[in-house]
């Protein structure tokens, strides 16, 4: 585990917390060798989480798109008001 603590600015305790969260969710499976703790990631687990968040990440850009279309006519609407007057 001290790998892993390594490049991140967190505590032994911290990534264990963590570790546990993702096995609970399935993303992980730990093992035991002797006094080692060997993680391997569930491939199929995290394509679900992949699939599930791509979904989303494409409802959110285009609603996000249409925000922008939005606030730029709104904005073409302000300016030729403003040389109107």
């Amino acid at each position: 585990m001290l790998e892993l603590a390594e490049p991140f600015d967190m505590s032994l305790p911290g990534v264990s917390k963590h570790l546990k969260v993702l096995e609970r969710a399935g993303l992980i499976k730990r093992g035991r060798q002797a006094q080692f703790r060997p993680c391997s990631l569930e491939v199929q687990r995290l394509k679900e989480v992949s699939d599930w968040v791509g979904h989303y990440r494409q409802f959110w850009e285009a609603s996000l798109d249409r925000l922008d279309d939005y606030l730029r006519e709104l904005q073409a609407k302000q300016k030729r008001r403003g040389r109107k007057k």
